[in-house]
């Protein structure tokens, strides 16, 4: 019950903020999937951020924009190398631009990814190139619209209206990024291998601190020390970003490493009414869509057998197992085109999904079986790169998937998201230079929703679903 009444509780129009004035420094957003973007409308993703394209977002973005680094499925080391480079081009943008910026590290509501490596390396890339030092970093996993709550310091994942310590969760056993703490500074010292003491991590508790006393504790911050911050729900997060927004006027230095709420809360992005048919129908056409299932969490395994309910859609198995053969995947994508091509040209919407069993990966090397996976998402990209036919929409289950078929499988270089189709599953608007101009591209987080969203999300695209 706590939870149905926390998603329903409406967001209050705020103050526009400190990086609404004009010209003050834009928000880059480093989003290490394309679920970032869960809580936003009418702001940019980049996917190739260059100087030229990174001078054009500072010069043409008022208050900020994203960059899909997709990181999530890199390795330690090209997570140090790529940040590095990303953070050179940056400063070297932010130069020709006459723009000053903040950046943030988008993660994971459910604490998975390379932290705090990346907002580490960012940092050190910074004060390596005379950037000044930081005082702080923030550390701030809630997510309002997924069901991700933080309070007294430990972080929760709300399921089927239970709050379960996210240790507990599904999650905290991923078999790259996982983790055994639910207190977020536990977690911390966790994950900096006890570099950074759990005892030296602030604490910030919105619903019972004033403005005065959070402004004081982000003040007195200083060499880069590490907070974390308490939140149940929006007038929590937006309470904290006032105290916040005042300690940067003041000179302050932070780096964040945050869930997507945060990035609304700061960005002043206010509500925005649930996509429905009707607005996506002028980027749509007579042929079916398209439904690209990779994520393998049990949440995302309870919602494809839900939409396996409505009997209009045409089911092809996409078997990733093959990957341990030589040449496998190729062969198991030719086939899966071919089979999408008739389907969507019939006007049916097809389902592409990846087998439901786990590959039992030859070995325990963690790098080793990130590229397999790797290896398996490229072949998945590859079945949205080698249509000829356009599909009405696509949506694409998981946030690697989301990431590769975008970026490499659809060529999309720029976005603008349109807003949400439901709570915290975003809606991408194709750029003019993808390979299907305007499309409507749902990215469908692993992680997010009940059973039956997806169902629903597919019976709003196709009305008239058995």
């Amino acid at each position: 019950m706590e939870c149905s009444f926390l998603l329903m509780v409406a967001r209050p129009v705020t103050d526009k903020g400190l990086f609404m004035e004009r010209r003050k420094p834009v928000m880059i957003i480093l989003d290490d999937d394309p679920t970032g973007v869960q809580c936003v409308h009418d702001i940019n993703v980049y996917t190739v951020p260059d100087i030229p394209t990174l001078i054009h977002a500072m010069q043409d973005n008022e208050i900020g924009f994203f960059i899909l680094t997709n990181s999530r499925s890199f390795t330690e080391k090209e997570t140090v190398v790529y940040h590095q480079d990303l953070t050179d081009k940056i400063i070297e943008a932010s130069a020709a631009a006459n723009r000053d910026y903040l950046i943030i590290s988008r993660g994971d509501s459910t604490l998975r990814g390379h932290y705090p490596l990346e907002t580490r390396t960012i940092a050190d890339e910074l004060i390596r190139k005379g950037k000044s030092d930081f005082d702080g970093e923030i550390f701030i996993p809630f997510f309002l619209e997924g069901g991700r709550i933080t309070k007294n310091d430990i972080h929760y994942v709300i399921q089927d209206g239970m709050e379960i310590p996210a240790g507990e969760s599904e999650f905290a056993s991923d078999k790259t990024f996982g983790y055994a703490n639910s207190n977020l500074r536990k977690y911390i010292e966790e994950k900096s291998h006890g570099l950074i003491s759990a005892e030296d991590v602030i604490s910030f508790s919105p619903a019972k601190e004033s403005n005065a006393q959070m402004l004081g504790k982000l003040i007195q911050m200083s060499k880069h020390d590490y907070a974390i911050v308490n939140a149940v729900g929006y007038a929590d997060l937006d309470r904290f970003v006032v105290s916040l927004e005042l300690a940067i006027k003041s000179g302050k230095r932070f780096i964040f490493r945050t869930a997507g709420s945060f990035v609304k809360s700061i960005m002043h992005n206010e509500d925005k009414a649930l996509l429905e048919r009707t607005d996506l129908d002028q980027y749509m056409n007579d042929n079916g869509g398209l439904i690209i299932i990779g994520s393998h969490v049990k949440r995302t395994t309870e919602q494809f057998n839900e939409l396996k309910q409505i009997e209009s859609l045409e089911f092809i198995e996409f078997n990733q197992h093959r990957v341990l053969e030589a040449k496998g995947l190729e062969s198991e994508t030719m086939k899966t085109v071919n089979s999408v091509e008739k389907a969507i040209s019939s006007g049916r919407t097809a389902v592409v999904y990846t087998r439901r069993e786990r590959i039992d990966f030859p070995s325990d090397d963690k790098e080793a079986n990130l590229k397999l996976s790797t290896r398996i998402s490229e072949s998945i990209t590859d079945i949205a790169a080698s249509l000829s036919i356009r599909p009405s929409f696509i949506i694409a289950k998981g946030g690697i998937t989301s990431s590769e078929i975008g970026v490499k499988g659809l060529g999309v270089r720029k976005a603008l998201v349109l807003g949400q189709i439901d709570k915290g599953i975003p809606v991408w608007l194709t750029g003019r230079e993808s390979k299907f101009p305007f499309l409507p591209y749902i990215i469908f987080p692993g992680n997010v929703g009940s059973k039956d969203t997806l169902a629903n999300t597919v019976r709003k695209l196709i009305p008239f679903s058995l």
